[in-house]
């Protein structure tokens, strides 16, 4: 296939060497619109010898680029950052076209992207070393840091700039090379980002794209002895087939992985007021959000209205394609998921719950095509329902009461999953004891929006290891050097 019948994607393709190019033997992959379930265009689906390739330039990369200065490449990542906030509502309507995000999220997530590479112009210039003082006095001891090596990065398709942003600006900070693999259904804004980082003057071989099967792309470069650090954002399941992987060449990982986070509601807050920041906060994003608050506990003295109010503010958000303006929350990125929900749905409506609104296609979209679900409430949710123990990651919110703190704990702390977790309350007691009993790696006290460029990422448990942003993000791509010196 030539590169001009890619279609969305006639401008890039494979990134080896600091050239697109496509696949050695024109192997292509289709990107299909969540919308219309129409194809958008075609991507490469690169072979092991594309991946040798992209190895080898990822291999020189690193010689070159660990030997500028942090100060160039603050300066470097800096540009970049100015370039991709120049190009916000560019990457934003692919990123919009490719996933269905409504067309504000979208130019917001890609704003968010450029913060990671601005964040990280400042990490680049603030690496710290140590001295330690000796026990004699002609004997020196220090600590420097060092770049980890070549970077092998996965990325999910629900923040398709973001996620992969955080990596590489990481990464690049820390001195490293890196090759990125972003998620086949939504891959353009990727490219679109790299494209601004190779204008803003990173080096050919430092950043390497490729695209194709997921498994052998995967499998092929974690176990390659040039790679020494793998980054995922992914699925639990995905994660532990990977710490495998990793396992057999000792490799530094890190992994954001599921959620599945709780949020308290005591008794003491303006109930009106939350519901209504619960509901919008939820369907962000169709709800397809590993930091999603996605199981509600609710005190029994405010449940009702709590519901209530839940439930009205969830039929008022408007269903569509992303790009229409009017939309707040778009299709869901594939049929895999929608199918999912469908089943978590009928498992907890079968179980006992009461389904207070959603659960089926919006009617103004019937006889269209698209993986629509309007957002979803259920009330009266048992424990042993399939949606309060597993991953919802779509627009469905399960709610259910609580008498104590203590059940309230207990609740939060009944998944394996540990990335984000919230409540509200106006004691400054139930807000401390609380954040300090649940097990998450990030708690959000009055406040649903913890992501950002300066604050660490990650979760504990079945939700991965490692942070990626604030000053704790580009710890995983160093590796600490002792150096004793006897004069």
């Amino acid at each position: 296939m030539k590169r001009e019948e890619f279609g969305l994607y006639r401008d890039y393709g494979l990134l080896i060497d600091g050239q697109w190019r496509g696949a050695s033997d024109g192997g292509v992959r289709e990107v299909i619109d969540p919308c219309n379930e129409q194809i958008l265009g075609f991507i490469p689906s690169a072979l092991e010898v594309d991946l040798d390739a992209a190895l080898a330039s990822a291999q020189k990369g690193l010689q070159v680029w660990r030997a500028v200065s942090p100060w160039e490449r603050s300066r470097t990542l800096r540009r970049a950052a100015d370039l991709v906030r120049a190009r916000a509502q560019d990457i934003g309507r692919l990123m919009s076209a490719e996933t269905g995000k409504p067309l504000v999220q979208a130019v917001g997530e890609t704003n968010d992207a450029a913060d990671q590479f601005e964040w990280y112009a400042g990490e680049t210039q603030r690496i710290y070393g140590q001295t330690i003082e000796s026990r004699l006095p002609e004997v020196r001891m220090q600590v420097r840091y060092e770049p980890v090596g070549v970077v092998a990065a996965f990325s999910a398709w629900n923040f398709p700039a973001l996620l992969p942003s955080r990596k590489i600006a990481a990464a690049l900070a820390a001195g490293c090379s890196i090759i990125v693999k972003p998620a086949s259904e939504a891959p353009g804004s990727c490219m679109a980002v790299v494209q601004a980082l190779i204008e803003a003057g990173v080096p050919p071989g430092v950043i390497n794209l490729v695209t194709g099967d997921s498994s052998l792309i995967s499998e092929y470069l974690v176990r390659s002895p040039i790679v020494a650090k793998v980054s995922l954002t992914g699925s639990t399941g995905i994660g532990q087939r990977m710490l495998k992987l990793a396992a057999d060449g000792i490799k530094r990982v890190s992994m954001e992985l599921g959620g599945h986070a709780p949020v308290l509601v005591f008794d003491d807050v303006d109930v009106q007021d939350v519901a209504e920041q619960c509901a919008r906060f939820k369907y962000r994003n169709c709800g397809q959000v590993c930091a999603s608050p996605s199981r509600f506990y609710v005190h029994a003295s405010i449940y009702d209205a709590f519901c209530q109010r839940f439930a009205e503010v969830a039929r008022s958000l408007k269903v569509g394609p992303g790009l229409d303006p009017d939309t707040a929350v778009g299709p869901m990125a594939n049929r895999r998921g929608l199918n999912h929900a469908h089943d978590l749905i009928a498992d907890a409506v079968q179980r006992g719950a009461r389904l207070l609104t959603g659960g089926e296609r919006p009617a103004h979209l019937s006889g269209t095509q698209g993986y629509y679900l309007a957002p979803t409430v259920l009330a009266d949710v048992p424990g042993e329902a399939k949606i309060m123990q597993l991953e919802p990651f779509g627009p469905v919110a399960p709610i259910a009461s609580f008498e104590t703190f203590d059940q309230a704990i207990t609740l939060a702390n009944s998944t394996p999953y540990g990335l984000a977790s919230y409540l509200f309350t106006r004691s400054l007691k139930t807000a401390t004891l609380a954040s300090e009993a649940i097990h998450a790696g990030m708690v959000g006290i009055n406040e649903l929006a913890i992501a950002s460029a300066e604050m660490p990422f990650g979760g504990v448990g079945a939700s991965g290891m490692g942070r990626e942003g604030g000053s704790l993000g580009i710890r995983d791509y160093l590796e600490a050097k002792f150096i004793k010196t006897r004069l």
